[in-house]
């Protein structure tokens, strides 16, 4: 990758992504709102300058500022154009050929006391090549026009945008007969002139007039829809104004899905506290290595010169120190971090917008799937929701949900619906899971707690600090982190009710459902209580962890859409675990979970239910409509997966192992997709071989897995140390983290400070 400005690249090459999607080569160009658009160009003075092709050009922008503008008025006079309530000024006019008046013009922005326009957007060839019937002599006369021109849009290129928009390709069988003498070899001779005087004199020079030349591509994919052959339909005229806006406004904006024209940002003070961090870790550990290799030399056998024998010492390989392994971790974290910062916070690696199409996404989630039945194996124990079959759920879930990221297919309703469930089901096992451990083992110590916490939430507090991004960007761990103590506090708190217990005595089951009830009752109350939620999640140090774009509205939407599903996973549990205590089920290898007959409704009974949901989600309209009725109907599709997998035996004795490897890893994969698998925050895909899509999708995606593995097994290996389980030490290490967290509080407040 050569590197260079992405500006350049935004005005210069691309492709087209089906019909109407515009991709600049190796960037992301953002849509701007309106709101936007007048954010950005508050107080500006924008000049179009030229014939009928530049005014069009103009319609469209303008109509980005104020989409109510009317193309009326005299086609060949000037135009203006004003938003007072921006104070935004835009003016056409009207100058159709490349002449002493338009140098004239130009020249009194040189020059006079007149004030410089904030940006000059110029252009013409097509009116001389009319006029003059295609003469050599008019394109003589242009080259000397535009000689005398190109200094004054230089000198204005010092304090001013400048651009010079080359002719588009026509179509010349549409071209009426006066205008036949247009052609594209006439054009390209035009073209070639401007770009060889343009910025002839200050080649060296920052300030130089930028040539827009990515009209003529995407004109030539889109000529031929032309009405008159010569200009532009509304749609190619419209991506060349949002090209100008992202030229502008990306670097003041710095809108996350806009990569293009965006400066990388500069390294806070915590980023470079971590990369000192990383980088000490990773000296020490090659230090240590550095001595252990030289004590293993010291200790290798060597002949006695005396007897001429061998002498053979015995070596016991010393135990690896704690010291060593954790810094063996912090160093292989320091590399992948370092990955992590390269591909999304450096301009190293380019950036391109997603694109749906329905083969992108149903193609390998076939393939994907199809994939997982050929490694089918049996499972150690035939028990309901065992860990080889959550492991497998969660697997090919997550699998789902990466094509559903990378494909885009988000903007397709019936597809966002089921990703909706999917997610909504990981929730559910965290209520299953976690109720089941906690009511059947009746562990509450700060050991499991502790464990529990650091496994969830150590990858996403290290990319915070690497990536600069709050702790709710990464929703779903703070989701799962707080109904996890959720779960706990709920039947932690006296009475302290556990299995053991309640076989004693029957009435504390009731004890245990009042409990639930409870529960649901403080979820509904904080659903319908927006004022109430935030007031929570607002006080410091909490607003600190969920507050994303300086309020709590994102984490009490995302808390809101799947509310009840947790709750159903206990519920679920609770019931299961009864029934199993009570043998009212059969979970021997090849048994169905009941009798023949009520295994036989049930599975009709949920495959009418799974394919019920699946055809109200396909016929969403609306998703905000939908997306209100989801927490209460989620779990119908759920639970008729879990009756599907798990009333046959034969389908609970066996499990995917390609999908429960996957499973294993599916926090890490969920959370390392945001930067180094796709880009941008995930509003991208990151290309790392860029005009090979296939090719660079197999390559990224290999890196993707093999770190996200890798990430796993570093923070099994420092949740061992981090985490001890003598209670003494683990209250030495907790005061250690509380000390990390209050530095990392102070030293976020000093970098907020110094940024307003």
């Amino acid at each position: 990758f050569k590197g260079g400005d992405t500006c350049d690249y935004l005005l210069s090459s691309g492709r087209f992504l089906g019909e109407k999607v515009w991709q600049p080569h190796s960037c992301m160009m953002h849509k701007y709102k309106n709101s936007e658009a007048k954010s950005c160009l508050v107080d500006k003075h924008i000049v179009f300058i030229g014939d009928s092709r530049i005014r069009q050009l103009f319609y469209s922008f303008i109509k980005l500022i104020n989409p109510q503008v009317r193309e009326e008025g005299n086609k060949h006079g000037n135009i203006p154009f004003e938003d007072k309530s921006a104070s935004i000024k835009v003016d056409f006019l009207w100058y159709p050929e490349v002449n002493g008046s338009m140098r004239q013009r130009i020249k009194s922005w040189t020059e006079g006391s007149m004030a410089k326009p904030h940006i000059i957007v110029a252009g013409a060839a097509t009116w001389s090549i009319k006029i003059h019937n295609g003469s050599n002599e008019a394109l003589t006369q242009y080259k000397i026009n535009i000689t005398s021109i190109a200094p004054l849009l230089e000198k204005l290129a010092k304090s001013s945008d400048v651009y010079w928009v080359l002719q588009d390709p026509v179509y010349e069988d549409l071209l009426s007969e006066s205008r036949k003498m247009i052609t594209n070899e006439k054009i390209d001779a035009y073209n070639e002139a401007a770009v060889r005087i343009l910025n002839s004199s200050s080649r060296n020079s920052k300030a130089k007039v930028k040539v827009f030349s990515v009209s003529k591509l995407i004109a030539q994919e889109t000529i031929m829809k032309s009405a008159d052959g010569l200009h532009l339909p509304e749609s190619s005229r419209d991506t060349n104004a949002m090209i100008l806006m992202n030229v502008y406004c990306n670097k003041i904006m710095k809108p996350i899905d806009g990569s293009c024209c965006q400066p990388q940002p500069p390294l806070t003070l915590i980023q470079k506290l971590a990369f000192c961090f990383f980088t000490l870790s990773i000296i020490g550990y090659l230090i240590i290595s550095l001595i252990h290799r030289n004590n293993y030399r010291k200790n290798k056998s060597c002949t006695d010169l005396e007897s001429g024998e061998e002498k053979k010492p015995v070596i016991s390989t010393p135990n690896i120190s704690t010291l060593e392994m954790l810094l063996h971790s912090f160093c292989k974290l320091g590399l992948i971090m370092t990955y992590f910062y390269l591909c999304d916070r450096a301009n190293l690696f380019m950036k391109e917008n997603k694109f749906y199409t329905h083969s992108s996404f149903f193609i390998p989630i076939i393939y994907v799937l199809v994939l997982g039945v050929f490694f089918t194996e049996n499972t150690k124990e035939t028990k309901v929701l065992n860990r080889e079959q959550t492991d497998e759920w969660k697997g090919w879930m997550q699998l789902v949900i990466l094509i559903y990221h990378i494909s885009g297919a988000s903007t397709f309703l019936p597809v966002y619906m089921h990703i909706r469930v999917l997610v909504a089901a990981y929730l559910f096992q965290t209520g299953y899971g976690h109720f089941s451990y906690f009511w059947v083992k009746g562990d509450f110590g700060v050991y499991r707690v502790c464990q529990v916490l650091f496994r969830l939430n150590f990858l996403v507090i290290v990319l915070c600090i690497v990536m600069d991004r709050p702790y709710q960007f990464y929703y779903f761990v703070p989701l799962v982190t707080v109904w996890f103590m959720i779960i706990y506090c709920t039947l932690a708190v006296w009475p302290q009710i556990v299995q053991k217990k309640a076989n004693g005595n029957c009435l504390w089951h009731f004890g245990l459902l009042l409990k639930l009830i409870c529960l649901l009752t403080c979820i509904y109350f904080l659903s319908y209580s927006q004022g109430a939620f935030e007031k929570i999640f607002s006080f410091w140090p909490l607003s600190k962890c969920f507050e994303l774009n300086g309020n709590v509205y994102e984490w009490w939407f995302r808390w809101k859409l799947d509310r009840y599903v947790v709750f159903h996973g206990m519920l679920f549990a609770f019931i299961y675990l009864a029934l199993q205590k009570c043998q009212m089920i059969t979970e021997g290898k090849g048994d169905p979970l009941f009798s023949s007959r009520v295994s036989n409704i049930l599975l009709v009974v949920s495959v009418v239910a799974f394919l019920t949901y699946s055809i109200w989600a396909s016929s969403c309209k609306n998703k905000t409509e939908c997306n209100e009725l989801h927490p209460s109907v989620s779990v119908v599709q759920i639970l008729a997966f879990v009756l599907i997998r798990n009333i046959p035996g034969y389908v609970r004795s066996v499990y995917s192992s390609f999908f429960a490897w996957f499973g294993k890893i599916s926090l890490e994969l969920f959370i390392c997709q945001y930067h180094i698998w796709l880009a941008a925050d995930t509003k991208g895909i990151l290309v790392l071989i860029p005009g090979y899509p296939m090719f660079n999708i197999l390559v990224s995606t290999f890196i993707f897995v093999c770190v996200a593995h890798e990430i796993s097994q570093i923070t099994n290996d420092l949740a061992q140390i981090v985490v001890p389980k003598d209670n003494s030490t683990l209250l030495k290490r907790l005061l250690c983290i509380a000390g990390f967290f209050s530095g990392l509080l102070l030293f976020s407040a000093v970098q907020d400070q110094s940024r307003h």
